[in-house]
């Protein structure tokens, strides 16, 4: 097991309720995990956490050996750790090679001319060219984002958040809004995913959850309940209880 994010111990407190209780969690270098459970079980709250834009009221947070618990959001963007998807946040007048250019530019510092190409700067046109072929969205460079159905403008805002070349991606409901009939296009982008890239999914679509992960961790009431394989989760009778008998999150 190699380093990634090691959450230890990690609370939160608003006044007299807790809504993030001792939780540990240990994601190596390349991990594939879900987190899943009911409404209000403080899955969001635990993302934010993790991105800085909630502090912890006790616990610690560290990357790669190194506590971050203290860096603020940007900073731990600046790091590695991006979270995507729980809204869509894509320039939708902007073609999507427009929207692909302006993480690349702002990441290398170079935001004194956002639009237009870079022609004097191969690596950076080179770089969009491939995250566009990567995900499937050569046919859709020049199109304004407006212009796309739900499915591809979730690929586009992922490819958008590997343009910051994280090494840390949380994605926050990936399937939300999108119809059944192109959630296949989510499914096979995150399976796309760099093998080195540590990739956490916060998700309701259990067929979703299932083919991408392979560790899920079950949160309830601001806790882990519990964690293991796929195949495990789906046998765990308090889990079927739950939160798969029941047939939501």
């Amino acid at each position: 097991m190699t380093a990634g994010l090691q959450i230890k111990n990690l609370s939160k407190n608003f006044g007299g309720l807790q809504v993030a209780r001792d939780i540990s969690v240990d994601l190596p270098t390349g991990a594939r995990a879900a987190l899943i459970g009911p409404n209000g079980a403080g899955k969001t709250t635990f993302a934010n956490l993790v991105i800085g834009a909630l502090q912890p009221s006790a616990g610690s947070i560290h990357l790669d050996g190194k506590d971050i618990s203290s860096l603020s959001e940007a900073a731990r963007v600046r790091a590695g750790i991006a979270k995507t998807f729980q809204i869509t946040n894509l320039f939708r007048h902007l073609t999507v090679r427009d929207n692909l250019r302006l993480p690349v530019l702002e990441r290398e510092r170079r935001t004194s001319r956002l639009f237009g190409r870079y022609d004097d700067d191969e690596a950076i046109e080179d770089e969009i060219e491939r995250l566009l072929s990567d995900f499937r969205l050569i046919e859709l460079a020049d199109q304004e984002v407006r212009s796309l159905a739900y499915g591809q403008q979730r690929l586009v805002e992922l490819a958008l958040s590997l343009a910051l070349k994280p090494r840390i991606l949380i994605l926050d409901e990936p399937a939300a809004g999108v119809p059944s009939s192109d959630s296949h296009l989510v499914i096979d982008a995150i399976k796309r995913l760099p093998a080195d890239l540590t990739v956490l999914v916060i998700e309701h679509d259990m067929k979703l959850v299932f083919e991408v992960a392979s560790r899920i961790i079950v949160l309830v009431n601001g806790g882990i309940l519990v964690e293991g394989a796929p195949n495990e989760i789906s046998s765990d009778p308090s889990v079927r209880e739950l939160y798969l008998g029941a047939g939501h999150a």
